[in-house]
């Protein structure tokens, strides 16, 4: 039997022995603690050395210990009072679990460090981790300054650690150095600065979505909230996993190699493979490091200390609809009170200009899978009369600069709202140039539309099927070569027995009703270059036009009871038309109501209700959909399919139906079917 021995400056308290076959041998590790005493350690040494056939050796850095010399000097010494053994630390095989560990966390559950906010406590200890993540982000913060100097600096890029580390290596060397810092920890000084040299870390925890940390740095996290965190580091026990869970640790990654039904340092492991090898640790390949993890099953594990929790992120661009939205913004409320309207166009002028900024931070988004979503509004100053007036380009740059914003902090995708989508190639330009996945929203658009359509007519009782198998009456989308309104018709044409088309574009008009006969048999479809010829024949009407505010129907020549359902923004119908029609229902597409308890500031719908662009982005992230999915003008019905499908798995639902005046109540649903109802013809309801 080979025996293997571990000297740790840990706990002799948590000192252990086991034994188990390893590679076909039988062997015994023992592993014993020196409690912080380096002389203690060499006595230890000196009493296993001789039944050993190899030993490991776990001496932390000395920024992070009281010891009185460097880590090296301190293995240097130890191995100098037993010169003929076989001593290794197990540093390769640290690295390689480290990355593998960050890699196979970024495969299993697919993008889930894309810029990521990353702190790592202790960059000298951590550098394979942080070299593996800086593949998938740019934000990595390290703790370096505080952790060795209690300074409230945190380093903001792998360049500056390494800096960093050749100045501090070199002073951390020095006694004088390792004096200063112990006497100032346990001084006034030291106890009355705590909340000012803290601040930054606590700052940098709170900012962060990963953190980085060695066991023995994770009770410097103990006064910090770590709710929704995830935390990489190594040997998680089982008292371990509770103090995380006590602390709301979303999940955790263990990079530890675990023998035995216990979690062993990579020195144990390295001295194992020594021993069954009958080679030194400078001998050691990367086949003997690949032979032993294969042949025992080591793999890092993923662990959720309260059950599965996975937190993803996105952003969303917004922007002014109107020189009134921005009236009402602060700081440019005063300024409308008091300027007349040509200062006003000045103002509207220049605020297309400003570079983008987050207008709000969303949270409480929690879908009934446990996956959850956080993210940021991010506000591009345009309104749409400026961001028409400008050429494509002009836009582009905000929109890859709201994107650049959104990388740095933390958004896995993000989403285009209202004027932004329809600009150029709608998407298309800015995805193929941004740093991370892009979605105008327009399929859930398309979807929520017409989900909302479909129960406001239902709700006022005039729902009947048809001879054909679809619902009897007309339908009409206008606007209906546009990126939405085309996917509206494709779909109508399977639901309704007569579709109308209306659109100043023929040729698309053309080409759209052979794609709709093509893609449904017996499909009746109408086109006109307006609305207005067939407009007083309509059940239902889907607007969804940029007309910017320009009138798109004569709302006078509506049927009684027809539902209309405008997706436009802004509104291709005013509240002043909508006012003069109480026999129809207008309706402002379909608003999503969000799992959860949503936190975010107001977009002009109630609490925890959504536009279905901004919930088709916060769906994908829940999802784990990190990827272009809505661009350009031809929307693929499957995907509107899809992501109706996949808003339902996440708890997504139809929002109660409102109007440019608020939510529809029950009376408005009744006062529309009165008005509309014929005299003395009984209404068609719905059994």
């Amino acid at each position: 039997m080979k025996t293997i021995a571990s000297i740790s400056l840990g706990s002799s308290g948590e000192d252990y022995s086991f034994e188990a076959d390893f590679l076909g041998e039988a062997v015994k590790v023992i592993c014993l603690g020196a409690d912080g005493d380096l002389e203690k350690a060499g006595q230890l040494l000196d009493t296993v050395r001789a039944q050993a056939d190899a030993i490991g050796l776990s001496i932390p850095d000395t920024a992070n210990s009281t010891l009185p010399a460097t880590r090296s000097a301190n293995i240097a010494y130890l191995k100098q009072r037993a010169p003929e053994a076989c001593i290794g630390t197990g540093e390769a095989l640290r690295g390689l679990l480290q990355e593998w560990a960050v890699r196979h966390v970024q495969t299993a559950l697919g993008h889930f460090f894309d810029n990521a906010r990353v702190l790592i406590l202790d960059g000298r200890s951590s550098g394979p981790i942080a070299r593996a993540l800086s593949e998938y982000t740019d934000n990595l913060t390290f703790a370096n300054p505080w952790l060795d100097f209690r300074l409230p600096r945190l380093l903001t890029s792998p360049g500056q650690m390494d800096t960093y580390s050749r100045f501090a290596g070199k002073l951390l060397e020095r006694p004088a150095t390792q004096w200063i810092r112990h006497t100032l920890s346990q001084s006034l000084l030291g106890t009355l600065g705590k909340p000012w040299t803290d601040g930054a870390i606590r700052h940098a925890v709170a900012e962060s979505h990963v953190i980085v940390a060695t066991p023995n740095l994770l009770q410097a996290l103990k006064e910090f909230d770590l709710d929704g965190k995830t935390v990489l580091t190594s040997r998680v026990t089982g008292d371990t996993l509770a103090w995380l869970k006590a602390r709301k640790v979303a999940m955790v990654v263990d990079d530890s190699p675990w023998l035995a039904g216990r979690p062993v340092g990579v020195n144990v492991l390295e001295a194992l493979i020594c021993a069954t090898r009958s080679r030194s640790p400078e001998q050691l390949s990367a086949d003997d490091y690949l032979l032993a993890i294969y042949a025992t099953g080591i793999e890092p594990r993923i662990l959720y200390p309260d059950g599965y929790r996975r937190i993803n992120r996105f952003a969303f661009v917004i922007h002014p609809l109107s020189q009134e939205y921005l009236a009402k913004t602060h700081p440019l409320d005063w300024i409308a009170e008091i300027s007349p309207r040509p200062i006003m166009n000045l103002v509207e002028k220049a605020v297309a200009y400003t570079p983008p900024f987050v207008y709000s931070k969303v949270a409480g988004i929690r879908s009934p899978t446990g996956d959850e979503a956080e993210g940021w509004l991010i506000t591009v100053g345009g309104t749409p009369h400026e961001i028409m007036a400008h050429r494509p380009e002009f836009t582009y740059e905000r929109l890859l600069a709201a994107a650049r914003l959104a990388r740095t902090l933390g958004a896995q995708i993000m989403g285009l709202g209202a004027f932004t989508k329809v600009v150029g190639d709608a998407g298309v330009t800015v995805a193929r140039r941004a740093p991370l996945p892009i979605t105008t929203g327009n399929s859930y658009s398309a979807s929520g539309a017409l989900w909302a359509a479909h129960e406001a007519a239902r709700r006022i009782g005039r729902v009947r099927i048809g001879d054909s198998g679809r619902l009897a009456g007309n339908a009409m989308v206008v606007g209906a070569t546009g990126a939405i309104g085309s996917v509206c018709a494709r779909l109508l044409a399977k639901a309704v027995e007569n579709l109308y088309l209306a659109s100043p574009e023929p040729a698309k008009l053309l080409t759209l009703k052979e794609t709709i006969e093509r893609e449904t048999p017996g499909a009746r479809v109408h086109l006109a270059a307006s609305a207005d010829r067939d407009i007083a024949d309509m059940d239902m009407v889907v607007t969804a036009t940029s007309g910017a505010g320009k009138r798109i129907l004569d709302i006078m020549k509506v049927k009684p009871g027809c539902v209309i359902t405008d997706v436009a923004r802004p509104l291709d119908i005013p509240a002043e038309d909508v006012a003069k029609r109480p026999d129809v229902l207008v309706i402002e597409s379909g608003e999503i109501e969000l799992p959860g308890q949503v936190q975010m500031k107001d977009i002009g719908l109630p609490p925890g209700i959504a536009y279905a662009c901004l919930a088709e982005t916060i769906v994908l992230a829940l999802e784990g959909r990190f990827e272009n999915y809505t661009l350009g003008r031809h929307i693929e019905w499957e995907k509107v399919r899809d992501i109706y499908k996949l808003g339902l798995k996440h708890g997504m639902r139809l929002a109660a139906i409102s109007g440019v005046n608020g939510v529809f109540t029950e009376e408005d649903f009744e006062r529309v079917r009165r008005l509309s109802a014929p005299t003395g013809i009984p209404e068609h309801r719905t059994v």
